[in-house]
């Protein structure tokens, strides 16, 4: 009877750590953060393993690294160059994923124009962020904040992009609710932030 204990509880042990192994979490130990294979790794974790798995990978400067197949693409999402040598950490990479309409939005937003997207868009940010200015566009370095509790690090979210950001306005702008918080408010910017596990 003992060993039979003995098995079954070292066969959960075997399968917790394949669902840790397999999870989207961080790029393998040990791999090199400059390579191909470790940026597709961590971007890609910004996603669900479903939708990461088929996705395509992108690098800061838009060379491919993975061709994908579901319409998704995944990227650096950190709004600073890539050290030399490679991120630190799949979170420091600030990874996001999102599809084409998330994408239009992206690039309205870094070139400065007004997003004209033709529906809501969501961004995968599971690896969460380092921090950013939850009331004024582009703000993202701590000591320039427009005050301290404008300053926040997201945990694990989804960002949802609305086509038009009065569907939004009415949302809270309190990040530390728990609940989905409005994020750059009366800006063309202005986006949903959700909290998730």
């Amino acid at each position: 009877m003992k060993n039979w204990h003995f098995i079954f509880t070292a066969l959960i042990i075997v399968v917790i750590s394949a669902c840790a192994n397999n999870s989207a979490d961080a790029p393998t130990e040990g791999a090199d953060p400059a390579s191909a294979e470790w940026k597709i790794e961590a971007y890609s974790s910004a996603a669900t393993p479903e939708i990461a798995a088929a996705a395509t990978v992108l690098d800061k400067d838009g060379t491919v690294l993975r061709e994908g197949t579901n319409g998704w693409m995944c990227m650096s999402g950190s709004p600073h160059p890539e050290p030399e040598g490679g991120w630190g950490s799949a979170a420091e990479a600030q990874p996001v994923c999102t599809d084409s309409v998330g994408m239009e939005w992206m690039q309205a937003y870094m070139a400065g124009d007004t997003p004209h997207v033709s529906r809501d868009a969501y961004l995968y940010m599971l690896q969460g962020d380092q921090g950013t200015d939850t009331s004024i566009p582009g703000i993202t370095a701590e000591e320039n904040a427009t005050s301290p509790e404008n300053w926040v690090v997201s945990g694990p979210h989804i960002m949802l992009m609305p086509k038009d950001p009065a569907s939004v306005a009415e949302f809270t702008t309190d990040p530390s609710s728990g609940e989905p918080f409005l994020m750059w408010p009366g800006s063309p910017y202005a986006h949903l932030m959700i909290p998730v596990e």
